[in-house]
């Protein structure tokens, strides 16, 4: 199975971890009562669903994201609820998931066309005689 099926069938959801904490979001008086922050942890090395060259991917892609223990960590207080806020984490996971595992298209190298062509030259020419004539002739 490729790791877009595995994203697509949110395959990784039972090595997710969370953790719950006071959140600064919205929710008013509830922000200081209820634990409504949401952390995702999922341990990359230990993953048993993803295979070794799929964890290597990720180590190159996601270096930034990744602590020294092998951690990804995302963060989700925006809703009022848990839930709310785990169902955004579990969202965000899977799209930088998905980023990572994409591949950009190379770029294809163009030539300009013959309109550009032309604009860049009277361009080049307008600015040569407007040089031209700011020197003084000394005759």
């Amino acid at each position: 199975m490729n790791i877009f099926e595995k994203i697509k069938r949110q395959f990784l959801n039972p090595e997710l971890q969370f953790q719950a904490s006071r959140s600064s979001g919205p929710g008013g008086q509830n922000v200081n009562k209820v634990n409504t922050k949401i952390v995702l942890l999922f341990h990359v090395f230990d993953s048993a669903i993803l295979s070794e060259s799929e964890k290597e991917h990720l180590k190159t892609k996601l270096a930034n994201k990744i602590d020294n223990e092998g951690k990804i960590q995302i963060q989700a207080q925006e809703k009022r609820t848990q839930t709310q806020n785990k169902e955004v984490s579990v969202k965000k996971f899977y799209a930088m998931l998905s980023k990572a595992f994409t591949n950009k298209a190379p770029r294809l190298a163009t030539k300009p066309g013959k309109a550009a062509i032309e604009r860049r030259l009277k361009a080049k020419k307008s600015a040569s005689e407007r040089k031209n004539d700011r020197s003084v002739s000394f005759d």
